[in-house]
């Protein structure tokens, strides 16, 4: 699988197809545990057994996107104080989803 990247760093390109990237500002520690949790999220997705859980799951993986600038408002249209806050924010939310 070969991505692209935009000039402006924007956005990645994947199979032809464009998607938000990842904020490129979020500091490495806090970026690799929302990719993580965003994993996990993924593949409770996919083991959910029942609405309820399957719900619970999507839930946390757009919480982890959020995190990680993909989702939600655009990274490049916040101060950067506004995007750490938002991490470090969905990032309190999705360890105490993990318990």
């Amino acid at each position: 699988m070969v991505v692209e990247r935009s000039d402006d760093s924007r956005w990645i390109v994947v199979d032809g197809r464009r998607w938000r990237a990842e904020d490129p500002a979020l500091e490495p520690a806090t970026a690799a545990r929302l990719r993580s949790h965003l994993g996990r999220a993924r593949s409770a997705v996919r083991a959910a057994e029942d609405d309820a859980a399957r719900r619970r799951a999507r839930d946390r993986v757009q919480l982890a996107k959020e995190g990680l600038g993909e989702r939600g408002t655009a990274w490049w249209e916040l101060e950067p104080p506004e995007r750490a806050a938002r991490a470090a924010e969905r990032l309190a939310r999705l360890d105490d989803a993990a318990g």
